[in-house]
């Protein structure tokens, strides 16, 4: 080798050479590896994009099927419960009504601590649509729902003093009003149906059908007999138990009555216009009359000296009957025309009479007690009371 010759790689070429094949097969090393990472990425992205296909294919196709009308006419979300709430019926396990997961808003939520189950909200309305069309006082009474034991109505049944000022004269103190409490305690109404065990097991048997039916017809005959003539204990209070005075005389805490001037029966028509013109005028524009059938018949022969009757049919389907312009709550729990009977009552119901009652509905499955058949225990809590007395009158088959 001579002077300032560079020296040979194995390849044949000059050594100054070298780095620049080096960094040339680095950075084609790099290129590979870059085109490996980005094929890479490229399918898992595709495999990705595949995925959120698929979820969105099965999006659409869930709320295709929840919009979708029910043959049934029933929602999906009632579903669970009425097929917990049927084996529970059935059969006693209550595992379904244990774990399920239910709305607050829905009088729906399971209570165990009482040993029972609230009902499934379709049964619970079919029961309440059964009292508020019976011929009761909760028609045209005003109905409130609490969550306590009781419930007070304050009455300011009393008018504050007055006088006339001059511009330069003192004033004098006037009379102060007063306000009564009424409390309404809420007391257990219940029902206690059965059926065989047997007749349970029969699958095409309508249970939730025949329980409702059975239970509202006994609470709805419960509670219109209560409201009317109820004494107050471990029931609600009826209207009719309160004390009575002539409305000549009445005062707070009473009843205010009108003869008919006759000892059980009518002297005429114009006990009716009497008993109308007692209430108070605020009043009479809400009013209604309340009696039974028997004395429905009776009243409806009445007419005025003009011939005319004052009874007059509604006009159309589920329309009330009309005595003098106002409508007539035919309600059987009213006594029948007698000596001294109150058989009717004309009043504004919706200040009058106040009824109290809890949202819920229980249900106690015992299949102990009297076998072969399955008792079923149903409790709900309801009270009422008169709240103004000055908003009902009665009418009071008597001479005077």
């Amino acid at each position: 080798m001579t002077t300032g010759q560079s020296p040979r790689t194995g390849e044949g070429l000059p050594s100054d050479l070298s780095p620049a094949i080096d960094l040339k097969s680095a950075v084609a090393g790099f290129t590979k590896e870059l085109k490996g990472f980005r094929a890479d990425i490229h399918q898992r992205l595709q495999q990705q994009e595949e995925r959120l296909t698929m979820l969105d294919h099965k999006s659409h196709a869930a709320r295709a099927q929840m919009s979708r009308p029910l043959l049934s006419g029933q929602s999906t979300e009632e579903a669970p419960h009425r097929h917990a709430f049927a084996a529970y019926l059935r059969s006693g396990d209550d595992d379904g009504l244990r774990g399920l997961v239910l709305d607050g808003k829905a009088m729906n939520s399971a209570v165990a601590g009482d040993g029972g189950y609230l009902v499934d909200p379709e049964t619970s309305q079919r029961i309440q649509s059964v009292l508020t069309s019976g011929a009761s006082v909760r028609a045209i009474a005003n109905v409130v729902q609490v969550e306590a034991t009781s419930y007070d109505v304050l009455v300011d049944h009393s008018d504050i003093g007055h006088g006339w000022a001059t511009e330069t004269g003192s004033t004098a103190e006037t009379g102060t009003p007063v306000i009564d409490r009424i409390t309404i305690p809420l007391h257990e109404l219940s029902a206690l149906p059965k059926a065989s065990q047997r007749l349970l097991d029969d699958s095409a048997f309508d249970l939730e059908g025949w329980l409702a039916g059975r239970i509202a017809d006994r609470f709805a005959r419960a509670e219109a007999a209560a409201f009317i003539s109820g004494n107050g204990i471990d029931k609600p209070r009826g209207f009719l138990t309160h004390a009575t005075v002539d409305n000549d005389v009445w005062v707070w805490g009473n009843l205010g009555t009108v003869p008919t001037g006759a000892d059980g029966a009518f002297a005429g028509a114009d006990a009716i216009v009497d008993l109308v013109y007692a209430l108070g005028a605020a009043y009479r524009a809400g009013a209604v009359f309340v009696m039974n059938s028997k004395t429905a018949g009776a009243v409806r022969k009445m007419k005025d000296n003009d011939g005319r009757f004052l009874w007059s049919d509604g006009l159309a389907a589920a329309e009330p009957a009309r005595l003098m312009g106002y409508p007539v709550l035919i309600a059987e729990d009213m006594p029948d025309i007698a000596s001294g009977a109150h058989a009717i009552a004309f009043g504004d119901f919706r200040a009058g009479y106040t009824i109290a009652e809890r949202p819920d509905l229980r249900v106690l499955r015992d299949p102990f007690s009297a076998k072969p058949h399955v008792l079923f225990y149903a409790t709900k809590r309801v009270g009422g009371d008169v709240s103004d007395f000055a908003a009902i009158k009665l009418l009071r088959f008597a001479i005077a």
